[in-house]
Formats: C-alpha cells, structure tokens, sequence
C-alpha cells in the first residue's frame, strides 16, 4: 500500500463530500481515474476535538475504493450506533481520518502467551472471531491500549465477550496492517 499525497488528499476530499452530500442533497462527482476503481477495504473514523465521534469500515475488499469510502464515511457520520447522527453543524468541525487496509491473514498460535508475542503493537490490526461473534481494533488503538493484555482484552469486550475470553477460548485470530491518514482540521489535510 502506498498512497501519494495527491491521492490521500483525493480521498479525505471525497469522504468529507460524501458526508456533506446528506446535508445537501447533491452528489458528489467521482473523478475517472483507476485508482478509485479499484477493490478495497477501509475505514473512514470521525474525531472532534481529538475524541473519537464514530468510525465505520469493512474488512474485505467487496466494493471499490470509491464505493467503500462512500458508504464507509456516511455510516460513521450518520450510522454508528455510539453516537447520535453528525448535525450539520459538527461538519466543520469534525476531523477525517482514513485507514486502507491490507488483506487480512489468519494467525496461528498455540496459547496466549504465543498470541501475545505474535502481535506487534502500532502495526498490526487485530480481528478476533469466536462463533457470531467477532470485532476488530485498527492498529492505532494500540495508542490507547499498549499492551497485548489490554488490547485483546478490550476486543473482547467489544465482541461481547469476557474480557479474558482470549486468555482460554482461543479465538479465530487475523491480522492486517493499514496506511492511514487524517485531515489536520475540519478544514485542511495532511498526508
């Protein structure tokens, strides 16, 4: 995965006019260009004054990269289920960031102090699966929880799980990596 900046600036621009879309009514034109054609998975993440204010993404390349980071923007503007819809008056307000990730690949580990080395902090995105249930933290959650512990720990809460799930049920456990990057302000991006 490697990005341009012209090209991360492209995408910060369209999800931020995807978004605005919903308060306008108009559609935001898509350049014709093949890198926005493209399979791809990603997530779009909204933040307001540092905090997190909804974030949506899929894990498997099923639509374009256009047509993912469309989707993917307004459901974390107007469909996280942790926050009531973005008012239009968030807009300016609200900074974007996006998350291209890799393919996912299954880990193999034999308990959970193996799982626990395997990981690699700040880079490795984890998704944890045991029957339904299943959730995944991008790797720059590992800012909030450093550790292996935590980080798996607070996985599993989110899958609806103990928190100590991943100690003993040995879960169904992938990793990928990502390249994100974020606007500045609800204005301005950097890449």
């Amino acid at each position: 995965m490697s990005t341009s900046p012209e090209e991360k600036r492209l995408l910060l621009t369209l999800a931020r006019e995807a978004i605005a879309s919903r308060f306008t009514g108009e559609k935001p034109l898509l350049p014709e260009t093949p890198f926005l054609q493209r399979p791809a998975a990603c997530f779009v993440t909204l933040k307001k004054a540092g905090v997190l204010r909804g974030c949506i993404g899929n894990l498997q390349a099923a639509d374009t990269l256009a047509g993912a980071l469309r989707h993917n923007a307004e459901a974390a503007a107007f469909g996280d289920s942790r926050f009531p819809p973005l008012a239009v008056e968030e807009l300016p307000a609200v900074e974007i960031e996006i998350s291209l990730l890799s393919e996912a690949k299954q880990l193999d580990y034999a308990d959970a102090d193996d799982l626990c080395r395997k990981l690699r902090p700040g880079i490795d995105g984890v998704i944890l699966r045991s029957g339904s249930r299943g959730a995944t933290f991008l790797p720059q959650v590992w800012e909030q929880l450093p550790t292996a512990e935590m980080f798996l720990s607070h996985l599993c809460l989110k899958a609806g799980l103990a928190a100590g799930f991943w100690r003993h049920g040995h879960p169904r456990i992938a990793l990928y990596q990502v390249e994100h990057f974020a606007e500045e302000t609800g204005n301005g991006s950097r890449a």
